[in-house]
């Protein structure tokens, strides 16, 4: 029952989140966010008496929320990549 436990959901977000920093790709920072959120809301109860499936949609949900909250944040405006036309060098 390591699902209904919510610090293992924080600790789960802690990782994700030191992983993040370490591999900078927005990826890991979403799942994080859904950890942390998860692991507040079996805190808060939301979610106490509930099965596996049931906490992994809402960690799925909030996961895909947060991943899109930090592409809106910090993503290139209109999902474009940055090019550069000048070199440092010229």
């Amino acid at each position: 029952m390591w699902w209904s436990i919510w610090w293992v959901w924080v600790a789960a977000a802690l990782v994700l989140a030191i992983l993040e920093v370490m591999v900078p790709a927005y990826i890991f920072m979403g799942f994080a966010i859904g950890a942390a959120l998860t692991g507040i809301a079996l805190a808060v109860g939301l979610f106490a008496m509930s099965g596996m499936p049931l906490v992994m949609v809402v960690f799925a949900v909030l996961s895909l929320v947060g991943y899109i909250a930090m592409r809106m944040a910090f993503g290139a405006p209109g999902g474009s990549v940055k090019t550069w036309d000048t070199d440092i060098n010229d």
